[in-house]
């Protein structure tokens, strides 16, 4: 599925669980290096992703030079945002409309987060699809930047209150721009005890024409923090994407690689097989059961002919190839028009008014 055609349906998720998009957030994974990049994309291509993001930004006009860290340093000791940003912010217009190129050559979404004005002029070129960042969502006029491209808006809410949010769908309702909420912790690793899935069912009663997804931070591990988050209505599911997990920085360690996408691509078809059918019926597999597990009405002692049937003498045992339980006031008082013998399963042709 494209992004694009997520949203043009997106009021079925209202109606039941669903499949999810998969973003691979490969963010600046990539290092600086075109091949790694590529590499990242035909890694989430044979892991199963629907779309791959990048992020788009330069150091000087994301974050001063003061900007302290907000990361687990012993994992990323960089202590300054601004000196983080600038390792890794060499990825500009020419280098995104390659990738774009080769997402589209290998039939897979190509997404990258911009941080600023510039970034999103020349990635409007190449995306159907807005991502804005969790540390965007009181940034009214970027916001109100973005929404004017009047393309659909996914944004994330993470470290925010609910008036902030309300505040941001505001802002992305006066332009008239469709929109998908994800739920996130804005925190490097998220514990488990902080994921706070259940948050994820609180946007989806609060907003229910909206999309709602999951952008998550969690370690890798089994992937069953993402499978739970589909349980809860998970509509898109990110997560940050590498190709080696055990890289130094801030988004290797927590990040999941092509082996963990594809455990979770196996999670969700098993997951989804035992989902089924969200119409409850009777299902071909349990004709049998239906008709020898269920119960008939069964004579309790032997019947002579011509006898009025009184509640006394019956019973229910299985199979159900009789009259049904549900009959018996119906019975009652009818007469044997045969010797019935104990035990004897009760069908209409051996009864009469």
């Amino acid at each position: 599925m494209k992004i694009r055609e997520l949203f043009d349906t997106y009021n079925q998720f209202d109606a039941s669980l669903s499949r999810p998009y998969i973003i691979a957030e490969a963010g600046v994974n990539h290092e600086g290096s075109m091949d790694l990049a590529k590499r990242l994309i035909d890694d989430a291509k044979e892991g199963g992703a629907n779309a791959i993001k990048f992020q788009t930004y330069r150091a000087h006009t994301i974050a001063s030079k003061h900007s302290p860290a907000y990361w687990d340093m012993a994992k990323e000791p960089t202590s300054s945002q601004y000196e983080l940003f600038k390792k890794y912010d060499k990825f500009w217009k020419k280098e995104c409309e390659e990738l774009k190129r080769y997402c589209d050559r290998s039939d897979i979404g190509f997404m990258s987060t911009p941080f600023d004005v510039d970034a999103a002029d020349f990635l409007n070129d190449l995306m159907d699809v807005f991502k804005i960042s969790s540390s965007d969502i009181t940034n009214k006029p970027f916001i109100d930047y973005i929404c004017r491209f009047n393309k659909p808006v996914i944004l994330s809410v993470g470290a925010s209150y609910i008036y902030e949010v309300e505040e941001a769908i505001s802002w992305i309702e006066e332009h008239g721009n469709s929109m998908a909420l994800l739920h996130c912790i804005l925190s490097y690793p998220t514990m488990d005890a902080d994921a706070n899935l259940g948050m994820i069912i609180d946007l989806k009663k609060r907003y229910p024409g909206k999309l709602i997804g999951y952008s998550d931070h969690t370690l890798p591990r089994d992937m069953k923090t993402l499978e739970a988050a589909v349980l809860v209505g998970a509509a898109i599911i990110e997560k940050h994407f590498t190709y080696d997990k055990t890289l130094p920085g801030n988004d290797h360690y927590h990040a999941m690689d092509k082996v963990d996408l594809k455990l979770f691509n196996a999670n969700l078809d098993r997951l989804f097989t035992l989902l089924g059918s969200f119409k409850k019926t009777s299902i071909p597999s349990e004709g049998l059961a239906r008709l020898n597990a269920r119960r008939s009405l069964v004579a309790l002692r032997d019947i002579p002919i011509g006898k009025s049937i009184e509640e006394a003498d019956i019973t229910f045992k299985r199979p159900a190839n009789g009259i049904s339980p549900k009959f018996i006031s119906e019975v009652v008082g009818k007469k044997a028009v045969a010797d019935i013998r104990q035990d004897d399963i009760l069908t209409w042709r051996v009864l009469c008014d």
